[in-house]
């Protein structure tokens, strides 16, 4: 049996407000949109109805009263009384989606509603509110996630053009997300260390040990060298920097080379042999 509790979908307390309800709903939809985390269509499809319920004063108030009466299953008798449609019908979540759509280059609320693994034929009865974005004070420009998408691979190619504008845009998303209460993942900081090698080994070549050293820990990994690299040049380790917040990836990791000239390894060796 069905218990899964509106309040605890969206993860708001029994008295949060509208405001609160709303902004709980947009970092959720922000963070399971079938764009961004494939495969959460029915997750998503929880958080709509938890959102279309506790949204709309009439029907929380209804939802409301069966908790009293019924408690964990009081979301089994709320869709006893009301189907898909009455649910959603006059909901604004087809808005909050068109938001999320123009700021961050998502597919659009139409594409994704209509498909099969949503609501399919059914998306048409919801009468869904719109059309029309609500945008709280910012300026959307319906062609920002069409050129989104279709620049990140000249990005790459190292277009200035195209890094100013991704730049821009990145920082017009993390504005928009603060504004509108989603918690963006954010990636880890990178770290930096030297790396010690041996002429021959800068050379030719190898496997070079390093020692990772982490809060509360520390271990050894082995290092890929390429042949002929120079003093003064980085290896990068993806992941072995700081860890990501909210989700977001780690950091990287950038070992400067610094080669151990003959002189110096002479006594290295020499003094190893000592201890």
């Amino acid at each position: 049996m069905d218990r899964k509790d509106y309040y605890m979908v969206l993860g708001v307390s029994e008295t949060a407000n509208p405001d609160e309800i709303k902004k709980s709903y947009r970092n959720l939809a922000f963070h399971y949109h079938p764009d961004k985390n494939p495969g959460s269509q029915e997750l998503m499809k929880e958080i709509n109805e938890a959102y279309a319920v506790l949204s709309n004063p009439e029907k929380r108030r209804d939802y409301d009263h069966l908790r009293q009466s019924f408690g964990a299953f009081a979301r089994d008798r709320f869709r006893q009384t009301h189907t898909d449609e009455d649910i959603f019908r006059n909901s604004d979540i087809n808005q909050i989606f068109e938001e999320l759509s123009r700021i961050f280059g998502f597919s659009r609320p139409e594409d994704i509603f209509s498909s099969n693994t949503f609501y399919g034929r059914n998306y048409r009865e919801f009468k869904f509110k719109g059309p029309g974005v609500s945008g709280g004070g910012f300026f959307f420009f319906g062609s920002l996630g069409d050129a989104y998408r279709s620049d990140k691979g000249t990005a790459r190619k190292g277009s200035l053009a195209s890094k100013v504008m991704l730049k821009g845009l990145g920082m017009f998303q993390k504005m928009a997300a603060k504004r509108l209460g989603i918690v963006m993942p954010e990636k880890g900081r990178d770290l930096s260390d030297s790396l010690a090698v041996t002429q021959e080994e800068a050379s030719s070549g190898g496997k070079v040990k390093y020692v990772l050293n982490q809060p509360g820990k520390s271990r050894e990994i082995l290092i890929t060298v390429p042949a002929g690299i120079r003093e003064g040049q980085k290896i990068k380790l993806r992941g072995l920097g700081e860890e990501g917040k909210h989700g977001g990836e780690a950091g990287d990791l950038f070992l400067k080379v610094r080669i151990r000239r003959p002189f110096f390894e002479f006594w290295r060796k020499r003094s190893e042999r000592i201890r």
